[in-house]
């Protein structure tokens, strides 16, 4: 079936003419900005007075914790040795950085931040300005009423363009795979088929340490399943990208960021876990340290059984007929799956690196289902029962290289990094299917290929001018080709050979070139931080069925600027605004005609002729810290054109197609609060919650299509330590419901519990979990149409307990820092 599209010329030329006016503006924007901040940004060794003698100087620095992470807002004092009463004080900012303006003279500088040890200097400013470069704070370690106190990592630290959730010492994630702690994140929704959706949006892109992988190609949700949690170090949510970031994601960027250490020595860490439903895993984690080389691998292995159980009830109203349909479905997906990480740092000098790595994944899965549909009339008498039976073999492997450059010149600010990524993805699946009703037996067979080659080449460059002002610069090309060869055989009953079905015999190539460049300038004067930056993607996409000779070509230039400010108040606040246009391409799934005949009488299929969805993002955000938590609080606003929707179609014979469109617009709006506090030492609370209200207005085929809802969704957390070692937490999971253009998804909520308790001298971790414990996280939707009522119930995976044993090699255990927000980039996380 070929569908309606809109024009993509239309698009372009409409684009034109908008681009057109925003790169002029744009360009004097940032030429002035940059302009300003270079004349007042740069700041002399002082102004000379009357007698020559200067009135200024500068006192500066960078505050980190042990492990090299940036503390903000933390207390910077100096006191005059002339005069002690006189006292001079500023905070540090979001990046941990400090300047103090101050007269010549000397001075004893103290640095303070709670749970770690005062830094105290003697500072020498008579002469010149002074740079102290990295101040390192030292954790307490206190003995109060039995309760260690130590230095800790917070949950969640607040970046100016992203939030970064730790999730790796979360003992709910615990025997979790990728997926299932994403479903832990603030903002992040994921559904029981594994569709992965920030702030209500599913057009979100996801990377792993920074950069498109493998493991989130063909497949995302399969692939998500594979990775093994105890793998991944952290969570990075991007809302509102810079443009050094990829365009990609109308809602955003989601990157997971693997574990790696660069330690001294020997070091690593251990895991092996067992649960119910069949749950059972283990994994390490190795890094090895000596001179210029850093060797560090990661692996992992699991085996993992997930039932899963579906009703739903269909009504057909047509011209000449009314009927109606249940359906029960059981399944189980079961298997076995590997993962291994390896690379090597080279440490060329002080300033420059190279890095070489690979990873590569395989599993062996055996998925089964069993549907059973029961026909009944429109006087409610049942026709017949009709059972269809599914046994699929599934066969995957990803294999990834990479090679990476990082060099630093005078000051770390000015970085030059190259990239290199090569990665091959491969999917085979078989399945074998048999159905009979009351008067037929129908045996079909499946085949299907699918096969991921990609290359990303990308430079960076930073240049700093002064201390106030940095220019950013970039180029990156995406080469993406995907295979999908499918075919369906039916037997044939009289003569019992096996026939192929045309219309599911085709192979499907989806060629995708993405070259991009970006320029981004950045500055600060006072406590106001101002960025701007445009990024330009060109894209060619392709696609083609073989067998039928349907070929779609799309080539189209588009501009993202972006903008971001942020003002620093004296008591702890701070505001931020952003601005971004971001892009959604059709992604493969939603351009491949063929998905699964698992279930006959629910077809679903994607849609070759889709276009991109052009989205523009607002947000407006405060942070306010206190000494034991922090409160973010953002109003958001999105404009979407283009916006892609499921539409479900049902045919004369009860048979429904559900497939994806461009509509017109969408418009959303909303308000999202993270807040995270330590009642006392022993006791930790953390809530997310976010609301939005949207409408969704388009047509399909002279078919109006209007949505207009207000949905909510929140998560809240609280953590207990007792006993010193024990570590208690419980997490309640909502999400309320929202009108689709074509029905509505109702509510959905889940509960989880998770304890740990310290053995071995606090090298081991001994842990348990329980996810969905009121076995409630099913995935509930109505679909209500002229011709077609509907009422689904799915749950994907049953309620699971799982017990886990860690051991850490020289190691320290990483506690929460009482959930203040931290500072400080990380390495792996480079866009």
């Amino acid at each position: 079936m070929l569908y309606k599209a809109l024009n993509p010329m239309n698009i372009i030329r409409s684009e034109r003419l908008i681009l057109a006016r925003i790169m002029r503006q744009l360009f004097y924007g940032i030429l002035l900005v940059f302009l300003s901040l270079s004349v007042f940004g740069q700041r002399p060794e002082g102004r000379p007075n009357g007698d020559g003698r200067p009135l200024a100087r500068l006192l500066t620095g960078l505050v980190q914790d042990e492990n090299g992470q940036s503390i903000p807002y933390a207390s910077v004092a100096a006191r005059s040795m002339r005069d002690s009463t006189r006292i001079f004080g500023a905070a540090t900012t979001l990046e941990g950085k400090f300047e103090i303006q101050l007269r010549p003279g000397r001075y004893q500088l103290q640095v303070s931040f709670l749970s770690y040890q005062d830094f105290v200097q003697e500072v020498d400013l008579r002469e010149a300005n002074v740079e102290l470069g990295t101040i390192t704070l030292e954790p307490k370690t206190e003995l109060i009423d039995e309760v260690v106190v130590k230095g800790e990592k917070s949950y969640m630290e607040m970046k100016l363009d992203r939030r970064v959730y730790n999730v790796g010492k979360d003992p709910n994630n615990v025997g979790s795979n990728a997926q299932e702690i994403l479903e832990t994140v603030p903002s992040v929704e994921v559904d029981v088929d594994g569709t992965v959706s920030l702030r209500g949006s599913s057009n979100v892109r996801i990377l792993i340490d920074g950069k498109p992988s493998g493991l989130t190609g063909i497949s995302t949700q399969d692939a998500l399943r594979q990775l093994p949690g105890n793998l991944i170090d952290k969570i990075e949510v991007v809302t509102n990208a810079s443009a050094k970031y990829d365009a990609e994601g109308e809602a955003g960027i989601l990157n997971i960021v693997l574990k790696k250490d660069k330690r001294t020595g020997l070091n690593g860490s251990f895991e092996a876990n067992a649960g119910y439903p069949h749950n059972y895993g283990g994994s390490a984690s190795i890094n090895y340290r000596a001179g210029k080389v850093n060797f560090f691998t990661s692996v992992g292995a699991q085996y993992r059984n997930r039932p899963g159980s579906g009703y739903s009830f269909q009504q057909f109203f047509l011209e000449d007929t009314t009927f109606a349909y249940e359906r029960t479905r059981d399944q189980e997906r079961a298997g076995v799956s590997g993962n291994g990480r390896f690379g090597i740092d080279y440490f060329i000098d002080d300033k420059t690196t190279l890095t070489s790595s690979g990873m590569y994944s395989r599993s062996w899965n055996n998925n089964n289902s069993s549907l059973l549909y029961t026909d009944i009339d429109e006087n409610g008498a049942i026709t017949q029962q009709v059972s269809r039976t599914e046994d699929e073999i599934e066969q995957q492997q990803n294999v990834e290289a990479n090679l990476n450059f990082r060099r630093t010149f005078k000051t770390e600010d000015q970085l030059l990094t190259a990239d290199v990524r090569w990665f091959l993805s491969e999917d085979l699946e078989d399945g074998a299917l048999f159905e009979q009703g009351s008067d037929y037996i129908l045996t079909q067979r499946t085949d299907n290929l699918e096969n991921e080659r990609n290359w990303l080449i990308q430079t960076d460059y930073v240049h700093p001018f002064g201390d106030k002002v940095k220019l950013e610069t970039g180029l990156k090309a995406t080469l993406r080709r995907i295979d999908n060869d499918y075919r369906v055989d039916e037997q044939n009953d009289s003569t019992l050979e096996w026939e192929t079905l045309t219309a599911f015999d085709n192979n499907f190539i989806f060629d995708e070139n993405v070259y991009a460049a970006y320029m981004m300038a950045s500055g600060k004067v006072k406590r106001l931080s101002m960025q701007g930056g445009l990024r330009a993607e060109y894209s060619d996409v392709t696609t083609e069925l073989v067998k039928t000779n349907e070929r779609n070509n799309r080539k189209y230039l588009s501009f993202f600027p972006t903008a971001h400010l942020s003002y620093e108040f004296a008591s702890n606040n701070s505001l931020q605004l952003s601005y971004s246009r971001r892009i959604s391409r059709p992604r493969f799934r939603e351009l491949i005609p063929f998905f699964s005949l698992t279930d006959n009488r629910n077809f679903r299929s994607g849609n070759p002729n889709l276009n991109p969805v052009f989205t523009h993002s607002v947000e407006l955000g405060h942070l306010k810290t206190w000494d034991n938590g922090t409160l973010l609080s953002s109003v958001y606003y999105r404009h979407s054109d283009g916006v892609v929707e499921q539409i479900s179609q049902p045919d004369s014979t009860g048979f429904i197609n559900r497939f994806p469109v461009n509509l017109s617009t969408q418009d959303a709006v909303g308000l999202e609060f993270s807040f995270s506090y330590s009642l006392f030492k022993w006791w930790r609370v953390m809530l997310n919650a976010n609301g939005f209200y949207s409408i969704t207005n388009g047509n399909y085929e002279g078919q109006s299509f209007y949505a207009e809802t207000f949905s909510a969704q929140g998560r809240f957390t609280s953590k207990w330590t007792v006993w010193k070692r024990l570590d208690i937490q419980t997490a309640f999971m909502y999400q309320a419901p929202r009108n689709t253009p074509q029905g509505r998804n109702l509510s959905m909520y889940s509960w989880d519990l998770g304890l740990s308790v310290d053995v071995l001298k606090g090298n081991g971790t001994v842990t348990f979990s329980a996810k969905d414990l009121l076995n409630s996280r099913r995935r509930r939707w109505e679909i209500d149409t002229p011709t077609l009522v509907s009422t689904n119930d799915f749950q994907w995976r049953a309620r699971q307990f799982t017990l886990s044993f860690s051991y850490r090699l020289n190691q320290n255990k990483k506690r929460d820092r009482g959930g203040r927000g931290g500072g400080g980039d990380s390495e792996d996380g480079d866009f």
